[in-house]
Formats: C-alpha cells, sequence, structure tokens
C-alpha cells in the first residue's frame, strides 16, 4: 500500500522525495531509497515496480558501472540529473 497525496499527477503520487537526507527514515512497504545525481544527490522513495522496468533497469545498469555495489548513502546511487530521473520516472507504470 502506497500513500496518496490528492489533487497531484500520478508521477507525483507514486514518486516521494525525502525532506531530509537521514538514512533512517522510514520507507513504506513496497518502496526502497535511491540518490540522484552525480555531485549533490537527492534522495528519493520510489516503488519496487519500477525495478521491473527496462528502462529503469538501464539506469541501474549505469549506476553499477559508476558505482558498483558499494553504496555508503545506504540506498542506490544512480548517476544522473534530476531531471532525468523525474522525466524518465514519468514515463513508467506503478
Amino acid at each position: 500500500m502506497g500513500f496518496r497525496l490528492p489533487g497531484i499527477g500520478n508521477t507525483k503520487r507514486s514518486l516521494t522525495r525525502s525532506l531530509s537526507a537521514s538514512k533512517t527514515l522510514d520507507i513504506p512497504k513496497g518502496y526502497f531509497a535511491v540518490y540522484i545525481g552525480k555531485s549533490q544527490k537527492k534522495r528519493f522513495v520510489i516503488p519496487i515496480s519500477y525495478l521491473n522496468e527496462p528502462m529503469f533497469q538501464d539506469l541501474l545498469s549505469q549506476a553499477e558501472e559508476e558505482f558498483g555495489y558499494d553504496h555508503p548513502m545506504g540506498g542506490i546511487t544512480i548517476p544522473c540529473s534530476e531531471r532525468t530521473f523525474l522525466d524518465l520516472t514519468c514515463r513508467l507504470t506503478v
């Protein structure tokens, strides 16, 4: 079960940016944290269902090439701009 934000588009409902960089924030069941950006990273909590999407899998492959499996921030780090990430997630089905 996710949480809904009334009056906000589908993407905003399924994609939640954390207001804090704390790794200890609760993540709802069915979601996971990713960090987006190269120099200044922003934390997003996204649905696990994105893992089945080929476009998202491509992003994960890029992350693996650049960062390997060592993610010191606690979530997966994806080396793309926030704009690119948001554009891609707008096209994914939840």
